[in-house]
């Protein structure tokens, strides 16, 4: 999610030290209420998948051991290699690890289905535990709905976060006497008046490739107020909000998108962005970085950073992150959750933040001035991730086969950009998924 980031520079490096500093945050003071030393000479098993994230947590875990004497041993793996160990180990019942980093928009129905995650809402009341600033409200609302059950259970942290942000270039928005659209109808008269083929310039940029499309048109059915999924599980997904959704995609793809948006995946839409013929570009916070490097970009300096425009009925950033958990088998239970605590942070999360490695959940680490003044990125982008945080929902459904829906759903709205109507391929993808869901819940 986060992995286009680059490494931070020395300057960069000693500004998040600066600011952690400032904060407090450095050492044992900021953890002073917990009792830390409680579990010391327990030794934790932390299964974590590799990313600028794991690699964050394994730079500093002497300073965890150094805190409570907990011994750490932490193994991270590939994406794919790391999800297929865990399944097979908690489905045995004795997972070798007592701590899980987890990707909630692929894992977390199926985690929760299948009883592997321990309840972590009684350690978060404990304040011998759990540090008094650790509480349900400083996470953004995406994040709860990710790490909470159906039955209001804290199975989870929430660790790190991608919300949907809109990219727009401000010379081009400048050269048309154009202001940041405020609604979608203001992105759509934007994105044609934007759009001049025999310059090369267009609009609007957004994923069309199937599967990987199915976020942009989560980013809009949200804001014309529809869902995924009804309270019983069933599919809303040909619902007349999804269709507007639908429309809406087709229209922007069609009418002020570049030659060829149908096979586009984020890695495209930012080469045309960097380029400087895009006007707006719909996608994850964490693809920005190389929009500001010299060696790779031509929007340097002129690139915007906007929270998703008003839908009709909401407005809302389509939200992907993970998490980190304790197993339910682990016989350290209070020692991983100490674990998951410090992971999650403020001290790490400022780390995370300022290092370029991804953006935590927490409200606390977005907006304190001190920790923004370490982070490598424009002010505008750290204000974008904050707001958003305010307006976040999960941008693909709770579900076990989630593959199986991206790619369903994908292939609908990709067939839309070669003129096939909205609302009959949302029935047929709709109708072509449901069995396929029905079936993941029997099991």
């Amino acid at each position: 999610m986060f992995d286009v980031f680059r490494h931070p520079s020395r300057r960069a490096f000693l500004a998040g030290t600066t600011a952690a500093a400032a904060l407090g945050l450095s050492g044992r003071p900021a953890f002073a209420n917990v009792n830390w030393k409680k579990y010391a000479g327990t030794k934790l098993e932390v299964n974590l998948t590799k990313s600028p994230r794991s690699e964050n947590l394994q730079k500093y875990e002497k300073e965890f051991t150094e805190l409570t004497g907990i011994q750490v041993s932490s193994e991270a793996t590939p994406e794919q290699q790391q999800r297929q160990k865990a399944v097979i180990e908690l489905t045995s019942g004795r997972p070798s690890f007592d701590v899980i980093h987890m990707s909630y928009h692929v894992q977390k129905r199926q985690f929760e289905k299948a009883g592997w995650l321990a309840d972590l809402s009684g350690f978060m009341k404990d304040p011998s535990l759990t540090e008094a600033s650790l509480v349900e409200s400083d996470f953004s609302a995406a994040g709860l709905q990710y790490a909470k059950d159906e039955k209001g259970r804290m199975l989870s942290l929430p660790f790190s976060v991608d919300y949907w942000i809109i990219y727009w270039n401000k010379d081009l928005f400048a050269k048309k006497g154009l202001s940041y659209p405020e609604t979608f109808e203001d992105l759509v008269k934007a994105a044609e008046a934007l759009t001049d083929p025999k310059e090369g310039i267009y609009g609007f940029v957004a994923r069309g490739l199937k599967n990987a499309n199915v976020p942009v048109w989560s980013s809009f059915l949200h804001g014309f107020g529809g869902d995924f999924l009804d309270a019983s599980g069933n599919l809303l997904t040909d619902s007349p909000e999804a269709v507007e959704a639908a429309k809406l995609y087709q229209r922007l793809l069609t009418k002020a998108a570049p030659p060829g948006v149908a096979g586009f995946n984020w890695s495209e839409c930012q080469s045309a962005f960097l380029q400087g013929r895009i006007g707006m570009w719909l996608d994850g916070v964490g693809f920005a970085p190389p929009l500001e490097d010299p060696e790779k970009s031509r929007v340097v300096g002129k690139v915007g950073y906007g929270v998703m425009p008003k839908g009709p009925k909401a407005q809302a950033s389509a939200t992907f992150g993970d998490g980190i958990g304790v197993t339910a088998a682990s016989k350290n239970k209070e020692a991983a959750y100490l674990y998951c605590q410090w992971a999650v942070s403020k001290l790490m999360g400022a780390r995370l933040l300022q290092a370029g490695g991804g953006v935590p959940f927490r409200h606390s680490v977005l907006g304190d001035p001190e920790v923004r003044k370490g982070v490598k990125m424009p002010a505008a982008w750290t204000e974008a991730v904050a707001e958003s945080a305010k307006i976040s929902k999960l941008g693909l459904p709770v579900v076990i086969p989630v593959t199986e829906f991206r790619d369903i759903i994908g292939i609908a709205l990709t067939n839309t950009l070669s003129g096939a109507d909205p609302a009959a391929e949302l029935k047929k993808a709709t109708e072509q998924f449901k069995p396929v869901l029905e079936r993941s819940e029997k099991a």
